[in-house]
């Protein structure tokens, strides 16, 4: 399979399993986080139903983006099926996540709990993301 077959593959299978572990995030934050997920009640974060689809669109984008990006930067990944999947969620976390968290929290009115569960949850998307294709696009 060609490299463009490998990039548009992969990230889609990434896309779907982001988009599981996206609702099971947003189930797992209110079920067990119930104070924080009070904060999404705030006005800033009006969930109108003529852009819902874009939270769901989101795991598609970044499967296809980080699928690229692996693709360009998997040769500089040393070490196990693991050790390689984690270092890509640190590196992606690192270099995409953290920057914009920094931003939300000092530009918007969030608590630093909600911005950490965001770099958490960004992380945690790269990490499987990686794992995804390592397994497919190693």
């Amino acid at each position: 399979m060609n490299a463009s077959k490998k990039i548009l593959l992969s990230g889609l299978v990434a896309g779907v399993v982001l988009l599981i572990f996206s609702i099971a995030g947003l189930y797992g934050t209110v079920w067990l986080f119930p104070n924080l997920a009070v904060q999404y009640y705030d006005p800033a974060f009006d969930a109108q139903s003529s852009r819902t689809m874009i939270y769901y669109a989101h795991p598609f984008v970044i499967g296809m983006a980080l699928s690229w990006f692996w693709n360009r930067f998997k040769g500089a990944l040393t070490g196990s099926f693991l050790v390689r999947g984690i270092e890509f969620g640190l590196v992606y976390a690192l270099i995409a996540i953290f920057p914009v968290m920094w931003l939300i929290y000092s530009a918007i009115n969030v608590s630093l709990p909600m911005v950490a569960t965001w770099f958490l949850f960004g992380l945690l998307q790269g990490t499987i993301a990686g794992l995804v294709f390592e397994k497919m696009n190693p």
